[in-house]
């Protein structure tokens, strides 16, 4: 959906959704440091009762972090995760329940995203190794030494997929994790925590609105259960919509705005460049501190409160005069539908709408115009009325001359803007940079103030090569010298320049550096001698036609009408089944979008006769996911017949894996943002090839490509605790084929008022021992946490509006605080003044 676009977009049209969280930090008494007791009350004013994890919102920022020296060992990734886990608990401070949810395997409709990312992320690794041996050879011949390059577990985060090794061992050292903090953290003590792996199929924020919609409005749930939700896509915050909980939160880091991101080279403040430094130091990420240890600053957090957003929504959807009263429920599950249209998982962009481009805006300002005519709301529940969806969509439509004409002459401006930028910053580099003003002032700057303050220079980072940066260095280090003779600083910058290993770090942290501005400009076409020509040319007269010409391959008028009518149908089947994923759950397992583009607005039309249906299936298996996921440069995480089917040239599926592909930028500025136009995965002839070596898995491959069930654990002194021991004792001795079929339906007053199935698991529920799959972290011993796999309720439909007994909280937005309706995005001329909330950008204009 663009994150972070979306999310932004919502906070700033809506501002008192986000509130920041207050964080209790652990103290220190006489150097000993004392945790924080999560027992006591949330010094944010509100107990929550569910704390759901995204794990693959954690599991990412720890394999591979920004803002710290990456990771060499599966072990070291795990440290971070608990750090990340105490962290995010100590905020919410869950009374009942922790769920945590790794992505199993996804439907077939995100296995095609998946595809396009690992395939990319392959070939940007390649593009990234290559260009950083050169940087090497480089630093080699100016005679700067570099520490060695090191030998890392995690080169590959393509290994963050159900059935690979890292994600077995992952599942392992998250089961200690919890035993540990269930055993000795007074917080965790009464409440349960379930554990959905990566062996148990289905997206990891799906598995968890699985979970919470199947104990809505059962016996004994709490109308008034208050959740809170971490993680990273936009998406969570529709999903939390969906499911019409009132008490809902979603918990993430703060979304900086663009220009935040940009820290000055010299302090590592945000807000100025270099050149305008002042001189305050403050250490950037990835600095170390004497003991030379990283440095890491802490990100700051934010609840985005659901029922505040609820208020909101209910002041924007007021219409004067409705052809009937309105039934805001259903306008909540409209909204969600109509966001769909600017972005989601499973469908392509649809080149009409950009978030960036008041997109959300336009769609709603159009609902509200239609609505009287409309004749009711654009979906039931989980089902589109598509005749009202024709009726909506062709009126967005209506406007697609205008936006994309005014997309072509914002495009036009910016590609000469940068034109005449880079020529003006070609003539300045053949300057003399001993009359150039812009680094003459910057330079005396640098010594007066980072000098006189104490502080050891920084490299200075100004336009130009390194070879020309690097001399700007050396001559304010000289200045310095000469200006403050035999003084301490001298001797500190002498010192420094003597330890050859804190120059072999600075010499790193500059490479990365450098690595990433090279890998950045190479990205960029406006840096290329022969950027794509764009075709379609969007806005002038014909612009359909040539779409589906060049997009499509359609070569006459009647193949264009052919393969858009398929299309649409197979576009609106897209609407229709991610509908039914946000309300009931996968509805199909095998279906997928079939194409790399998406049609217009305004084609969505004759959509009333299409006939729509879906057939269950079954989910892939792990290895068969991975083996229409992976490009064959991750072939290492798979077993040996399954890696030569992957690169054996005479493999029968070895068109499955181009080791190049095209990207078509499709008018975006940057290599990652176009789309890569990979050979779809013809099922049948997939695992038709993998059933043919399946029989070559070891035990242990075999069990890494199995289907699991979710893990409860809970301490040995909470109430469910009998339960799990008395069917450990009735059943315990059976094998564990027999006794895994028998369930124990979960009795709510005990459960805390969780519905569901218990289920014996293989071996000891309640292990004595658990040993520690981390090295560096000890053993549990005498260990008193229980366990029992734990099944959903019985299926029943998803009651789409709040449960009956639910109180609504306190009411906070007034229709004051809505900002008055944009400037249509299409319509907004730049002369008139207007807030800056509903100024939109062009996506050239945007730098992620």
């Amino acid at each position: 959906m663009g994150v972070p676009a979306f999310y932004r977009w919502l906070a700033e049209k809506y501002p008192m959704v986000v509130v920041d969280v207050v964080e209790e930090e652990p103290v220190e008494i006489e150097g000993v440091k004392v945790p924080v007791d999560t027992s006591k009350p949330n010094p944010n004013g509100l107990e929550f009762d569910n704390l759901y994890l995204d794990m693959n919102g954690i599991i990412h920022p720890c394999f591979h972090p920004e803002d710290r020296p990456s990771p060499t060992t599966f072990g070291e990734v795990f440290q971070c995760m608990f750090d990340y886990i105490d962290r995010l608990f100590i905020m919410v401070r869950p009374r009942r329940l922790l769920y945590m949810a790794i992505d199993g395997v996804a439907p077939r409709a995100k296995m095609n995203q998946q595809r396009s990312r690992r395939f990319r992320a392959a070939k940007d690794a390649a593009d990234a190794a290559a260009e950083e041996e050169r940087l090497r050879e480089e630093f080699e011949r100016e005679g700067r030494k570099l520490p060695p390059k090191q030998q890392s577990q995690t080169c590959d985060s393509n290994v963050i997929t159900p059935g690979t090794e890292f994600m077995a061992v992952l599942s392992v050292a998250l089961q200690y994790y919890i035993h540990l903090r269930l055993n000795y953290d007074p917080g965790w003590k009464q409440i349960k925590v379930i554990l959905s792996d990566a062996n148990v199929p289905g997206e990891g924020e799906h598995k968890i609105m699985s979970y919470i919609r199947g104990q809505r409005n059962l016996s004994g749930f709490n109308p008034n259960t208050r959740h809170c939700l971490y993680g990273l896509d936009a998406d969570l915050i529709m999903l939390a919509l969906a499911t019409h909980e009132v008490h809902f939160s979603i918990l993430r880091e703060v979304v900086y705005t663009p220009g935040q991101q940009d820290k000055c080279f010299l302090c590592g403040q945000v807000g100025h460049l270099a050149a305008n430094c002042e001189g305050k130091v403050k250490r950037k990420a990835g600095e170390f501190d004497e003991k030379g240890d990283a440095i890491v600053p802490k990100k700051p957090y934010q609840f985005l409160n659901i029922w505040t957003l609820r208020e909101y929504l209910e002041y924007e959807f007021r219409m004067p005069n409705p052809p009937f009263k309105i039934d805001f429920e259903c306008i909540v599950d409209d909204f969600i539908f109509m966001c769909f249209f600017v972005g989601n998982d499973f469908l392509p962009h649809m080149p009409t709408l950009e978030i960036r481009e008041g997109a959300i805006n336009l769609l709603m300002a159009v609902y509200k115009k239609e609505f009287p005519s409309m004749g009711g709301y654009l979906t039931d529940s989980c089902t589109p009325d598509l005749n009202r969806v024709e009726h909506f969509i062709q009126a967005v439509g209506s406007y697609e001359d205008k936006i994309f004409q005014k997309r072509a002459r914002l495009h036009q401006r910016q590609a000469e803007r940068i034109k005449r930028e880079k020529a003006q910053a070609k003539r300045g580099d053949d300057l003399d940079p001993h009359v150039r003003d812009d680094l003459i002032v910057p330079i005396q700057r640098f010594q007066g103030s980072r000098l006189a303050s104490g502080a050891v220079p920084a490299p200075y980072e100004q336009n130009g090569s390194h070879k020309d940066n690097k001399e700007r260095n050396n001559r304010a280090r000289k200045a310095a010298r000469v200006s403050t003779p035999g003084s301490s600083i001298a001797a500190a910058i002498v010192e420094a320049e003597n330890d050859l290993e804190a120059q072999e770090r600075d010499n790193k942290e500059e490479l990365k550096s450098m690595l990433k501005d090279a890998l950045r400009e190479k990205s960029d076409i406006f840096n290329s001698e022969n950027p794509e020509e764009d075709k379609v040319k969007l806005g002038e007269p014909g612009w359909r036609e040539r779409y589906y010409e060049e997009k499509f391959g359609a070569r006459t008028p009647e193949q264009i009408e052919e393969i858009r009518r398929d299309v649409v149908l197979k576009y609106t089947e897209g609407l229709c089944w991610v509908m039914h994923y946000y309300y009931e759950g996968v509805c199909s397992w095998q279906w997928f979008y079939p194409y790399h583009y998406a049609p217009f607005a305004s084609d969505l039309r004759d959509l009333g006769h299409l006939n729509i249906t879906f057939e269950l299936g079954t989910p892939f298996k792990p290895f068969d996911q991975l083996m229409g996921v992976f490009p064959a440069a991750s072939a290492h995480a798979l077993p040996l017949q399954y890696r030569r089917l992957m690169t054996d040239p005479s493999s029968p599926i070895i068109d499955f894996y181009p080791t190049d592909f095209e990207v078509d930028m499709n008018g975006k500025r940057y290599s990652w943002q176009g789309i890569a136009k990979l050979p779809f995965i013809d099922e049948a002839r997939l695992l038709a090839e993998i059933k043919k070596v399946e029989h070559t898995l070891t035990p242990e491959e075999a069990r890494r490509n199995s289907v699991m069930f979710d893990m409860l654990f809970v301490n040995g002194s909470h109430p469910l605790s009998p339960y799990i021991y008395s069917l450990n004792s009735k059943f315990g001795h059976l094998p564990d084929k027999e006794r895994n079929e028998i369930k124990e339906k979960l009795d709510p007053s005990a459960s805390g008022g969780m519905n569901g199935y218990i289920t014996l698991r293989s071996g000891d529920p309640c292990p004595p021992i658990f040993r520690s799959p981390v090295d560096g972290l000890e053993d549990i011993m005498d260990n008193q946490v229980i366990c029992s796999i734990y099944k959903l309720p019985d299926h029943h439909k998803h009651i789409a509006r709040p449960p009956v007994g639910v109180i609504t909280p306190k009411k906070t937005v007034e229709a004051g605080d809505l900002k008055p309706p944009p400037v249509l995005w299409h319509e907004d001329s730049g002369r008139r003044p207007h807030d800056n909330s509903n100024r939109y950008c062009h996506p050239f204009m945007l730098f992620p």
